[in-house]
């Protein structure tokens, strides 16, 4: 991962519960503020970054499944807390992976969520 993009909000990266969630991380990896989501997934479209949103939907691919060409970049789109990846911007995404639940509740919170679909990259990437 080279990078990530805060979309939709105003983070202030020197706030000290930022500091103190991030251990010391923003000063390591890349980051870049975006208001406005639709204008960095066009970007990144521009730069043939292939757009991966993480959510259920009818055409979700399950995590295991998702095939991970190593030549290609991804951007991984995790949606809002509690109301997932926003209707507007569900057609600007180029494919959608599920990770596979079981039982009654079928969501989870979004940083366990980007955790686990990282783990699955870095495995199927890893030399």
């Amino acid at each position: 991962f080279s990078k990530i993009y805060i979309c939709g909000y105003n983070i202030d990266l020197n706030h000290p519960e930022v500091q103190k969630t991030a251990l010391g991380s923003t000063d390591t990896v890349d980051w870049e503020l975006f208001m406005d989501v639709r204008h960095c997934i066009n970007q990144l479209k521009v730069q043939k970054v292939k757009i991966i949103g993480i959510e259920q939907t009818n055409q979700s691919i399950e995590l295991q499944n998702f095939e991970i060409e190593a030549e290609s970049y991804y951007a991984l789109i995790l949606g809002n807390e509690v109301k997932g990846i926003s209707d507007e911007i569900l057609p600007l995404i180029d494919a959608f992976i599920e990770i596979p639940q079981i039982g009654t509740k079928h969501s989870l919170n979004v940083s366990v969520a980007a955790g686990i679909v990282a783990w699955e990259f870095f495995k199927k990437l890893a030399p």
